[in-house]
């Protein structure tokens, strides 16, 4: 009997001094810093709004066509019926959410980069204002951090004045995906969308389009200052049709996020693209980024590098409504004018040299 209690004082023995070296041995673990965890939430902000903007929509569709074939199929026909019934909310106003751009996250996201807002000057809130953003980059990521989320200042630099982002109307049909956009302050890159926001919330809004578009994103590579503007005027027509101002805006260090292979003029790559982008809406660049692990890996996520956006003065615009041609190229000459003079203003104090250019194509 005491050979058996001693046997037992002994293993327990052994169990304490186990568990206090294990103690130690996590004690002496460097517990993450709290910049550690701030990167990591920087990380998981700009993961979840990449993969939203790449997934979110196919993903959605998929998944309703295969709930259609499962007892769930009641979903499905359900949200059918109903995306009918809301068919035109997108060019209507849609369902902004203000909760939605003060989500904590987007502060994540903007530290990220990090993402700056700069104000040139005042914009009053007895105009409406089309702001054109420069350039389009990859994802857009200036224009969606300082227009849809609050997390630049937005609001705070421009008292009064809401902002919103057109994109592509084809997102928009996408089940899901078009809630989702919708709720930040996105609308579709249309006449009636946009006609509808100038004429119809009164006034004080700034509807922001990316005026390269598709297009543009194919030349879009670091240390490349590339626009496609020259015959880009529809915007300049809405702006005079609705008496809006034109306001310039550039987002520098924009075209440093991702790393793209660009296929030269006249090859059969580049056929492909623009062949597709005219069908489709939107280019296929073959781009790539950070990874998820390692800055050093490649992956889909983009590059820290930062952005720093920038607003230039108010053009003032006359309310025609037939304007004609002749007018709408000397606005829009007038506006490319504004641009350059905000880039070559701008560009040194925001990584750029002074011998760097812009070219307007």
């Amino acid at each position: 009997m005491k050979t058996i209690i001693a046997a037992c004082s002994q293993n327990l023995s052994g169990s304490r001094a186990s568990i206090q070296t294990a103690l130690r041995t996590l004690l002496a673990v460097p517990w993450p810093s709290q910049r550690d965890i701030g990167s990591a939430l920087q990380l998981l902000a700009v993961l979840q709004w990449v993969l939203s903007f790449l997934l979110l929509g196919i993903v959605s569709l998929l998944l309703l066509i295969y709930l259609l074939f499962t007892s769930l199929w009641l979903i499905p026909v359900l949200y059918l019926a109903w995306i009918i019934f809301d068919w035109d909310t997108p060019e209507k106003g849609g369902r902004r959410l203000s909760c939605l751009r003060r989500w904590t996250v987007w502060k994540h996201f903007r530290d990220y980069f990090p993402v700056k807002l700069v104000k040139t000057h005042d914009l009053s809130p007895s105009h409406n204002y089309i702001i054109g953003s420069h350039p389009h980059g990859i994802l857009c990521v200036g224009a969606f951090c300082n227009f849809i989320t609050g997390s630049t200042g937005f609001e705070e630099l421009f008292p009064g004045i809401r902002s919103f982002l057109t994109t592509l109307a084809g997102n928009f049909r996408l089940p899901l995906f078009r809630e989702y956009l919708m709720s930040g302050g996105l609308f579709p890159v249309t006449r009636r969308a946009i006609g509808y926001l100038l004429s119809q919330k009164g006034t004080g809004n700034a509807v922001a389009i990316v005026i390269g578009g598709a297009a543009e994103s194919l030349s879009c590579r670091p240390g490349v200052t590339t626009l496609i503007l020259k015959n880009r005027k529809g915007f300049v027509r809405m702006a005079l049709r609705h008496g809006a101002f034109l306001v310039p805006s550039f987002s520098f260090g924009e075209n440093d996020l991702f790393r793209q292979v660009v296929f030269e003029e006249g090859s059969w790559m580049r056929s492909i693209q623009r062949r597709f982008q005219k069908m489709m809406g939107f280019a296929p660049c073959l781009f790539y980024g950070r990874g998820l692990t390692s800055c050093r890996s490649r992956g889909f996520l983009p590059y820290a590098r930062p952005i720093t956006t920038v607003v230039g003065e108010p053009l003032a615009v006359p309310k025609v409504e037939n304007p004609s041609r002749e007018l709408v190229d000397r606005y829009h000459e007038l506006y490319i004018r504004a641009l350059l003079k905000l880039f070559n203003e701008n560009k040194t104090k925001y990584g750029l040299s002074e011998s760097d250019e812009l070219h307007i194509l």
